[in-house]
């Protein structure tokens, strides 16, 4: 398969220590010098260096810049893409924001649209208002925050992406949810789906199983787990392109704005 129309991507579905930036760095900085150099994307999970606290004034204010120059000397040091959200603080308000960065140290971000009610997130972090499309080696990516994966919607693809990507602290009790949206979601929007959860239990004792995966523009698995572990999957630009010329779905979706 030609390598300008593929993407390598690496999922780490990683164990989050509660509120410590600098013990989750080094121990992801650990797991992704174990990666090949041909490597295209990492992803990591939702708020991967703290966990999903609704607490942030316990996180040193500066610890959102010090994890982006960390991201950005690991995406020039591997040379590769890495994505992953963050508790980020700026403009005197907090985001749970999304960076993705490129090889060069250049990034865009995305602050999560639909902030989880339930856990009271949106009384603590300022939702976002737009969506990004990332373009990154031939590939359209969109990438999107845990609870957003329940807004189809918000996730509609009207602008031709290739990837949607769902970065997640979603807990075992609705991992059913999150197993059958992250299918649902590629099927409809004939994209590859791909879906990065944590493991482990965090301070307020929810348990997350994973279930981390990639599936392709007709909802077939291509990787799955529940354990702790860096899964790699390839996605193929000609699977895409396939696909959609022969069943032209897309094409007969209804109009409206959101």
């Amino acid at each position: 398969m030609d390598a300008l129309n593929s993407l390598k991507i690496a999922l780490i579905q990683t164990s989050i220590y509660w509120e410590n930036p600098e013990k989750n760095r080094n121990s992801l900085s650990k797991k992704i010098a174990l990666l090949t150099t041909d490597t295209d994307l990492i992803i990591l999970p939702e708020m991967f260096t703290t966990g999903f606290t609704m607490n942030p004034s316990n996180i040193d204010k500066n610890q959102g810049e010090v994890t982006l120059k960390w991201m950005q000397k690991i995406a020039y040091k591997k040379q590769t893409a890495i994505t992953g959200s963050i508790l980020f603080f700026e403009d005197n308000t907090y985001y749970n924001k999304l960076f993705f960065v490129f090889p060069n140290g250049t990034y865009t971000t995305y602050n999560k649209r639909h902030t989880f009610t339930l856990a009271g997130e949106d009384k603590v972090y300022k939702a976002g208002t737009k969506k990004l499309i990332v373009d990154y080696k031939g590939f359209k990516i969109c990438p999107l925050i845990c609870y957003d994966l329940r807004f189809p919607v918000w996730a509609r693809n009207t602008e031709n992406y290739d990837v949607l990507l769902y970065v997640a602290n979603w807990p075992k009790q609705r991992i059913t949810a999150w197993d059958t949206l992250l299918k649902a979601r590629a099927i409809e929007n004939m994209s590859y789906c791909i879906g990065v959860n944590r493991v482990g239990v965090d301070n307020s004792g929810y348990e997350y199983i994973g279930h981390s995966a990639t599936y392709d523009t007709l909802g077939n698995e291509i990787c799955f787990s529940a354990d702790e572990e860096i899964l790699h999957t390839t996605i193929h630009k000609k699977h895409i392109n396939e696909t959609r010329n022969k069943l032209k779905f897309l094409e007969d979706r209804d109009t409206f704005t959101l």
